[in-house]
């Protein structure tokens, strides 16, 4: 077995440290989510944590890894009775696989049992498994909503509840869920971002020392892994005792009511909605302060617990890029600390008043010679001033790291990034301002008439799929997927028996009568615009219509789960402004910096549509394609584009007429007839304004 990674050796990355940190301390905390560009040991970490949580004690034999001490009442392999032999072992980690499915995620029926023995039995799955350990998530972000959903429930509720092909149990399901995920790749959905308890945002140091000792480190590693491990091995037993000790003292923590209105005013200025963000911060300010060793919550502690828990709930729309409101939060922190000072002034000076007035009216001689003046007091921890542990209101995951012992490996003193801005900042252009976007609105829904086959599930087109409506039954291509379809695989059996000879009273069920059910769903598709951005678009409020349609359109791909892509064409050519990808967020800043002028090369743009969907058959073919051309129809540059119409054969095609006024040619009507798609005028693309119900678009890919 190949000897773990140090978490002690990790360079840097203090807040992700810290985090996972404070949510092995006390899991209510709500698990974390760790968002980072590839290559930034976002797993190397995680999977490091596993080995400084201190073991555990189970009932011998127990699948679901029951405490002797507190055994569950509903456990599937219960009741324990007290005097059940009882046994040790590591906490687990385990990793869930982004192609797991819902029965090896909750657990299913025992088909092997079922049919062998005639027992209905319950095989546990990975929840069971991460039970009083950790479940990670890798690229959580490429999950299915669904298992997102069940894992998030479980994780807050501490139980799973299975109700599925015949099986009825419930088990405790109590560990640290830790996701992982790379931005690129697109980002999941705000609801589920905000049921994670802790976001942390890790990128790649910017030190030129930082990276030669990471680089260092690793080779050492690689070298030599059990070697580099026990160079560590002092760090690691100190963080395990920490925690020890830090869970050991949680439950004696206090959170005085004074830190408690600093965290709703924090919540509110900060304009979060919902309670859960008051909940998880107090959770993870009470963990911070059992953490440090303290048994009173101070003001540092709820400030460094908001950086770490409230960044990533403040996101009004969907497709706003994550990760923007640093600047409001320190607001709604100083904004809490003017409150908290203020109201300490308020009451300081009516306790004055209120003991001058004693003073005043009580016997000669009775009263102290001095009254108070009413001053501010020395500062401490509820003022801004430095805590126990010497740290200020400026301290925490941002600053000083995870305290740990000192040792010969710590990394070189880390010195401050001097490039004075962000690499991702967008240099502004030299040409003429892009026109604005306006309000998104609810457009009709585009979708494929025709019925996909094992597409990727989805909301926007009919297809075969996993789960759905049961419309009839089949022979398994091969494993069977998921549960069989118990009617006909018993009148497959029946037949059979019929067919030996055999009274219908003695059938068996054999794999060979087995029938899976024929679901159908919806499929997320490959959602790709093909965008007129030449001259006679130029006309600022013709293209403010033109990005208010697409932006619309892109929030409804984003809810549909479509993966998107666009194309622009001006001037001599076209450009591939956005690969086919799953991050949304991207495509409208895209969509934001698009500029228009030039001539009209419509033939270059369906040229660049066309390998784009057959680049992304080849790598996907399971995700249909479905283009949306916006133009006007004129072509003034390149060859005719109905030349073009063969090169997407069978691609399924909407072209949105943006021409406009009281003299129409009808070239996009013409361009359509060519593609075999429909014509949808733009002011006709919003729900609100359509005639008739939404209808389907024909033309199957």
């Amino acid at each position: 077995m190949t000897t773990p990674y140090p978490f002690s050796a990790v360079v840097g990355l203090d807040d992700l440290r810290l985090a996972l940190l404070l949510t092995s301390v006390s899991p209510a905390v709500g698990g974390v989510l760790v968002r980072g560009e590839k290559g930034t040991a976002k797993s190397t970490v995680v999977r490091a944590l596993a080995g400084l949580l201190p073991p555990v004690t189970v009932v011998r034999g127990c699948r679901f890894a029951c405490d002797p001490a507190a055994p569950d009442p509903d456990c599937p392999d219960g009741p324990h009775p007290a005097d059940t032999p009882a046994g040790h072992r590591a906490a687990t980690l385990v990793e869930l696989p982004v192609g797991a499915t819902e029965d090896r995620v909750v657990g299913t029926l025992d088909i092997q049992r079922a049919l062998a023995d005639g027992v209905k039995a319950y095989e546990p799955g990975l929840l069971a498994a991460a039970h009083r350990g950790v479940l990670y998530v890798d690229e959580v972000n490429l999950l299915p909503d669904h298992l997102v959903d069940l894992l998030l429930d479980a994780a807050a509720m501490g139980r799973a509840h299975v109700e599925r092909d015949g099986v009825s149990v419930k088990h405790a399901a109590r560990f640290l869920l830790v996701g992982t995920m790379n931005p690129e790749e697109g980002e999941p959905r705000p609801q589920l971002v905000d049921r994670f308890g802790l976001v942390v945002t890790v990128a790649a140091p910017r030190d030129a020392r930082l990276r030669a000792e990471v680089v260092r480190r690793r080779l050492a590693y690689e070298l030599d892994p059990a070697g580099f491990a026990a160079r560590f091995a002092d760090d690691e037993r100190e963080y395990a005792a920490r925690i020890a000790a830090a869970r050991a003292l949680l439950p004696s923590v206090t959170l005085p009511d004074a830190e408690l209105d600093r965290i709703a005013r924090i919540c509110l200025a900060y304009g979060v909605d919902g309670m859960r963000a008051d909940i998880v911060v107090a959770r993870c300010a009470v963990a911070m302060a059992a953490w440090h060793g303290r048994d009173v919550v101070t003001a540092t502690d709820v400030a460094d617990a908001a950086r770490l828990a409230l960044p990533h709930r403040r996101r009004t729309d969907p497709l706003d890029p994550p990760g923007t409101d640093e600047e409001k939060l320190d607001q709604a922190l100083a904004e809490a600390e003017r409150q908290a000072q203020d109201e300490a002034g308020r009451q300081a000076q009516q306790e004055a008043e209120r003991q001058a007035r004693e003073d005043d009216g009580g016997p000669d001689g009775d009263g102290p010679d001095d009254t108070p003046d009413g001053g501010p007091r020395d500062g401490g921890p509820d003022d801004g001033g430095p805590g126990p542990d010497g740290g200020g209101p400026g301290g925490g995951p941002a600053g000083d790291p995870p305290p740990g012992p000192p040792s010969s490996s710590a990394p070189p003193t880390e010195a401050p990034a001097s490039d004075g801005g962000s690499p991702d900042t967008p240099a502004v252009g030299d040409g003429p301002a892009a026109a604005p976007a306006g309000p998104a609105f609810r457009p009709r829904t585009l979708r494929i008439n025709a019925r996909g086959e094992g597409g990727h599930t989805g909301k926007r087109s009919p297809a075969y799929a996993r789960r759905g409506r049961v419309v009839g039954s089949r022979k398994p291509l091969g494993r069977l997927a998921g549960a069989p379809h118990l009617p006909a695989t018993l009148r497959a059996a029946l037949h059979r028996t019929a067919l030996h000879g055999g009274p219908a009273r003695t059938t068996g069920v054999e794999p060979r009568d087995l029938r899976e059910a024929i679901h159908v769903g919806r499929e997320a598709n490959l959602v790709l615009f093909v965008v007129d951005a030449s001259g006679s678009m130029a006309a600022r409020k013709r293209m403010t219509l033109v990005k208010t349609a697409v932006l619309s359109l892109l929030r409804d791909a984003y809810q549909r789960r479509d993966r998107i892509g666009m194309i622009t064409f001006r001037g001599a050519d076209a450009d591939v402004v956005l690969p086919p990808t799953s991050s949304h967020e991207v495509g409208v800043m895209r969509l934001a910096a698009l500029r228009t002028g030039g001539r009209t090369p419509l033939a270059a743009g369906l040229r660049a549509a066309a390998r784009t969907v057959a680049t992304e058959r080849r790598r996907d073919p399971r995700r249909r394609p479905l283009l949306i051309v916006v133009t006007d129809g004129r072509a003034t540059s390149g060859p005719d584009p109905l030349r073009l119409a063969p090169a997407l054969t069978g691609v399924a095609t909407v072209v949105v007429d943006c021409e406009s006024g009281p003299i129409r040619l009808g070239l996009a009507r013409r361009l359509a007839a060519a593609l075999g798609a429909d014509v949808m005028p733009l002011d006709e693309l919003e729900a609100a304004t359509a005639r008739s119900a939404e209808r389907g678009y024909r033309h199957a890919a």
